[in-house]
């Protein structure tokens, strides 16, 4: 993860964002190209080939090789693009369920009285137990005190950019966010995707599960034009059936709008947002959140985008997720 620049001071002069062109980039990449990476060898040897296990040595070895699967998805020999999509959709799962452990705030341990289930607090139920003692009775479920993995209510929406500028890498980040949030807010969490319209790929209350969400997310092409406002509000629409009492918007995007919309306003009327902007164009997103109040950080290598998240926010203080 690299950390952000500064954004443009509040108030200070206008900058108009750069458009995109709006045409189709939704290209397949040959294995001449892919061949240019050191390890691909070893990892296709012949068309239509992924050896697992040697990307997983090489993984091992080398974690950025992980940036070489996840242009894989996009590769033009279709058995090796659903093969890469299959085993990125894998690695992002299970980095997200390791990373949850270290994932700070994200669940905090309460105590319980009278409960049936939990760890035992033995500390906290020595009262309960010497009071069962002295009235010469058997120690019930009233007198003792258990602890609780207790997660804080949050539902979040997912916003993923799926316009021209769509790349294998920046697919891999969205559905590494996708799955962090997933485990982060497992009732509550919709993804969508948008350019020219915007998709709902899992509605803020459904039975579709993390893995399905990240396929789907690494099955999308990049093209046409972006309409960041529709995008905002169709999340917004989305977290409006919420019950949490914290609802966050997150948007990976480099968000330069194709249009003259009304994104910022929409932006601001976000109960919370948090922009995720690649490490290699993110100007534009450092000024809709600083014209918006966002916070926003950047994504250097797709399987950062959990962390990043976390420590975004973990930076809004006094607030629980």
């Amino acid at each position: 993860m690299t950390g952000p620049p500064t954004a443009p001071a509040a108030g200070g002069p206008s900058q108009r964002p750069r458009p995109k062109s709006g045409r189709s980039d939704g290209k397949t990449v040959g294995r001449r190209e892919l061949a240019r990476h050191p390890h691909f060898a070893e990892i296709s040897p012949e068309l239509g080939v992924l050896d697992e296990q040697a990307m997983s040595q090489v993984l091992r070895q080398d974690p950025a090789a992980f940036e070489l699967l996840a242009v894989m998805t996009t590769a033009t020999d279709e058995r090796l693009r659903a093969a890469a999509i299959r085993l990125s959709s894998r690695i992002v799962l299970d980095h997200a369920r390791a990373g949850r452990a270290s994932a700070r705030g994200i669940s905090r341990l309460r105590p319980a009285r009278g409960a049936t289930d939990g760890d035992l607090d033995i500390d906290a139920s020595i009262e309960g137990i010497s009071t069962a003692r002295m009235e010469a009775r058997a120690v019930v479920h009233d007198d003792l005190t258990t602890l609780h993995w207790a997660r804080p209510r949050t539902a979040f929406a997912v916003v993923v950019d799926r316009s021209g500028s769509m790349t294998g890498p920046r697919l891999a980040a969205a559905a590494t966010l996708a799955a962090a949030c997933a485990l982060r807010a497992p009732e509550e969490h919709a993804v969508l995707s948008f350019a020219a319209t915007v998709d709902v790929i899992r509605p803020l209350v459904s039975d579709t599960g993390p893995a399905v969400v990240a396929e789907r997310l690494l099955r999308l092409r990049g093209h046409g034009v972006t309409r960041l406002a529709d995008a905002l509000h169709g999340a917004r629409e989305q977290l409006a059936q919420a019950r949490a009492r914290r609802q966050v918007v997150i948007l990976l995007s480099d968000c330069r709008s194709t249009d003259d919309d009304d994104s910022v306003e929409t932006a601001r009327s976000l109960p919370e947002l948090v922009i995720l902007a690649p490490a290699d164009d993110h100007e534009q997103a450092a000024h809709l959140a600083n014209l918006s109040g966002a916070q926003w950080g950047t994504i250097a290598h797709p399987l950062d985008a959990g962390v990043t998240l976390d420590q975004l926010l973990a930076a809004r203080q006094g607030r629980d997720y």
